[in-house]
């Protein structure tokens, strides 16, 4: 049996907010939770089911817009909403988004620990550290854990003591009308205990602000846009709890030389007319130091070499990009009286030898225009 259209299940349109989602979602899930239903309680277990699932797809931005693109299709073998099963429903206790919409009407909703917080750093590297790997050295400002009550809060462990207001659970409820509404407890904060002696380093905390100076390794073949997270390495949790992670935003310089795209590398060889003429060899630059290329006679602008393995190592494996050299045949400037007179000698061997194609371009421009214009 076809699944039904997730926007139809909450009945909202497609163009529908985060809130009316979320409005949607509340209405339902009173409407249609087996604990108000027990006279019928399999219907109603059947449509709270459908109705978190298109709540848990439609709220995810990723899961909403491969929704959006490819419909339920983009969830099929197992990787959908429902593919982990529904948890029971004692207590109003029926999952994660369950939870965070719920908590505020039932009792039962999950304490969450006051887990440090993910931090963000931009490094800024140029093209040759990118392209081989390097060690930097990060200072980050953040929380750390503090080293006197070894995130305790109190040094005596002793004096970490359940709450007498929430009685451990971090939550009090109240009564409001029909429903038994679950808050904040205000004398611990949500976290369930209390400190009796708080340390006077971290003011109870248990943890502190500090400049933290960490390595990290680059890998090669990195570029702008590309993250490295280092997990635990964000801010410290809060009385113990779990270290946040530090996300390592990577900038790459624009290089005086080479530009960039992807794992290939691209760059500009001036050459004189006479090496364009004639022949000859050229050093051009790589990552790795000069290399020689060599010019055939009567090459024109435009013209590009590929040098294979001079590129960058892509992040993903072992595979290197390649250099592309773009030909810039340059006009000479500041002759002396003697090379304009060469030129001009040359100039005029071309007029007389009618029958070569020193310039076939030029000749093929001349006879076009000579055709156009009959």
């Amino acid at each position: 049996m076809a699944k039904k259209d997730y926007y139809e299940t909450l009945g909202v349109s497609k163009n529908a907010s985060e809130s009316e989602i979320k409005k949607a979602y509340k209405r339902l899930a009173m409407k249609y939770h087996p604990d108000k239903n027990q006279d019928n309680k399999a219907e109603a277990e059947a449509k709270f089911k459908e109705v978190k699932e298109a709540y848990e797809i439609l709220t995810d931005p990723q899961k909403k817009a491969a929704y959006d693109q490819y419909g339920h299709a983009a969830f099929e073998q197992g990787h959908g909403a429902g593919a982990g099963g529904f948890g029971g429903f004692g207590g109003f206790g029926g999952g994660s988004a369950f939870d965070d919409i719920f908590s505020d009407f039932f009792g039962g909703g999950r304490q969450t620990s006051s887990r440090g917080a993910d931090l963000q750093y931009n490094i800024t590297l140029t093209l040759e550290e990118a392209a081989s790997g390097v060690e930097k050295e990060l200072k980050v400002p953040t929380w750390v854990t503090c080293n006197t009550c070894h995130g305790q809060g109190t040094e005596k462990a002793s004096d970490v003591v359940t709450c007498n207001t929430c009685h451990g659970s971090g939550a009090v409820q109240m009564r409001q009308g029909f429903f038994a509404v679950q808050q904040e407890c205000p004398t611990c904060h949500g976290r369930g205990k209390v400190v009796k002696n708080p340390c006077k380093k971290c003011h109870g905390e248990g943890r502190v602000e500090k400049t933290k100076t960490l390595s990290i390794t680059i890998p090669a073949g990195v570029d702008t846009g590309n993250r490295i997270r280092l997990s635990g390495e964000g801010g410290a949790g809060l009385n113990g709890a779990p270290a946040g992670d530090l996300c390592v935003q990577v900038q790459v310089k624009p290089h005086a030389i080479f530009e960039r795209d992807g794992t290939n590398l691209h760059c500009e060889i001036p050459i004189n007319i006479v090496l364009a003429s004639l022949g000859g060899e050229v050093e051009v630059p790589t990552l790795n130091g000069k290399v020689s290329l060599t010019i055939p006679a009567e090459t024109q602008t435009g013209k590009m070499f590929r040098l294979r393995g001079k590129g960058v190592k892509s992040v993903r494996n072992s595979a290197v990009g390649d250099l592309y050299c773009h030909v810039v045949v340059e006009t000479p400037v500041n002759l002396t009286s003697k090379q304009k007179e060469l030129l001009k000698e040359l100039g005029e061997s071309f007029k007389a030898d009618k029958n070569a194609k020193h310039s076939p371009k030029e000749k093929s421009f001349f006879d076009k225009v000579k055709k156009f214009f009959g």
